[in-house]
């Protein structure tokens, strides 16, 4: 694990991921103390690949310890996290935020094209990390039917770059989705305003049904961004897309879409329109929100629904979601792509359970809400590592760049007290590391023959 060692970690301690945490974070009692070694360790620890509080004794094992200096024994970071209340969990979310935009300032993780219409995406959703038993704490049955806690993730993405975590909330089992949303959405935009981007425009912030509210949906535009989000198909949506004119709809690229190179169109059964429309009406005047209804539709083929006899004509089933952004910048089939690349947030949550979120591992709900806050930070120190190497890793899940950048065997041979290092030879990403080297720590010393 050398790599991880002295290239990603080095990058977290140039971050100033040590001065953050012992500055920020006031854990009382001796299982507080030392937060700016502690808090290095866990993440560390999950970068390698652990997943529980016994997993971090993989910093001790075998050779490590030549190699790695002041790594903790895992019931001395059990006791650390178990210290902690919601307010140090908090206290956890300052030092990820200012963490991320530090990292940010060594790795271009939110790239923009040379387009001016380019966006900072920021997509907000939920997932339920699966728990079993009733020891728990705030564990419970939420709309998946799973026993499990809520996670609330907030990514931030481009078209060329791979989607950081900005945001962070763990929350009850059993909660409803947009429950603390509106302050998680405040907190995303806040993080993604310090990150240094070349767009000119608004950020867009993309959600499905579940976070169409006033609330949400003015938090957002007070934070400065647009919004794109799915609404629920109540009677006063229903009784604006019946106002739709025929003639309105579009061909788009859909599943099993043919491109039709003489018209230059795309031959698909599904179309998209749009409408303008006022969400909210039955709120107070000052929370009327005024943007586009964008409609998309496609045939309905559900057997069952038949009974036996074919229609007359066409019957559609539709989807629609609202959005603020400018139709100048956006049209109409423009704005339904953009919005339907919202499920890349998915990714991020399969991501994080195939890594250290594949347990919560503690039975007192503050410390599994730390444990979310440090898979966050290891999950962005991991990205900022990829990027750093160039486009061959951007985009490569943690698995992959923990394969080919950290869990690299090296033989540790001593000689005149001094440790070497022998990394293997023939290796396929010699050169990806050797750039996250030289940026985290300088040039590597010449090779020993």
């Amino acid at each position: 694990m050398f790599p991880a060692r002295k290239g990603i970690l080095t990058l977290a301690r140039s971050a100033g991921l040590h001065e953050l945490a012992q500055q920020h974070l006031t854990v009382p009692t001796d299982k507080g103390a030392n937060a700016g070694l502690k808090v290095p360790s866990l993440v560390a620890g999950m970068v390698a690949g652990a997943d529980s509080i016994d997993d971090m004794a993989l910093l001790r094992h075998g050779g490590m310890g030549r190699v790695f200096v002041g790594a903790y024994a895992p019931s001395t970071l059990g006791s650390f996290l178990r210290a902690f209340s919601f307010g140090h969990v908090r206290q956890l979310d300052a030092v990820a935020s200012r963490f991320l935009a530090r990292l940010a300032e060594q790795a271009p993780l939110i790239a923009t094209s040379t387009d001016t219409r380019e966006r900072v995406m920021i997509d907000i959703d939920d997932t339920i990390i699966e728990v079993h038993g009733y020891a728990k704490q705030g564990s419970g049955y939420g709309y998946s039917g799973v026993r499990g806690l809520n996670a609330l993730l907030a990514t931030a993405s481009t078209k060329t770059s791979a989607p950081v975590i900005v945001a962070q909330r763990l929350r009850k089992g059993s909660c409803g989705s947009p429950r603390g949303a509106k302050r998680l959405v405040a907190d995303a935009l806040k993080t993604t305003s310090k990150l240094p981007a070349e767009s000119d425009l608004r950020p867009l912030v993309r959600a499905d049904s579940a976070f169409y509210g006033a609330e949400v949906v003015n938090a957002v535009l007070r934070g400065g961004a647009d919004v794109s989000v799915t609404v629920r198909m109540d009677p006063k949506v229903k009784a604006a897309i019946a106002t739709i004119g025929d003639r309105a709809w579009t061909p788009i690229a859909y599943t099993d879409a043919v491109f039709d190179e003489p018209t230059g169109t795309w031959v698909s059964r599904a179309e998209v329109a749009e409408i303008a429309f006022t969400a909210f009406t039955s709120k107070k005047k000052a929370d009327q929100v005024t943007g586009r209804l964008v409609v998309r539709r496609i045939p309905d083929l559900n057997p069952s629904a038949k009974n036996g006899q074919e229609t007359l004509f066409d019957t559609w089933r539709f989807h629609a979601f609202f959005t603020t952004t400018d139709p100048n910048t956006a049209d109409t089939v423009a704005a339904d792509k953009t919005h339907r690349a919202h499920a890349i947030i998915e990714q991020v949550h399969a991501d994080l359970k195939h890594a250290a979120l594949a347990h919560l591992p503690s039975g007192k709900f503050t410390a599994n809400a730390a444990w979310l806050v440090l898979a966050v930070m290891a999950f962005n120190l991991t990205r900022a590592a990829a990027t750093i190497t160039g486009p061959g890793l951007a985009k490569a899940t943690t698995a992959t760049i923990r394969r080919k950048l950290i869990a690299v065997p090296a033989r540790v041979a001593s000689s005149a007290r001094r440790v070497t290092l022998h990394l293997p030879t023939g290796w396929p990403w010699e050169t990806a590391w050797t750039d996250l080297f030289n940026r985290a720590c300088g040039p590597p010393p010449a090779p020993t023959t």
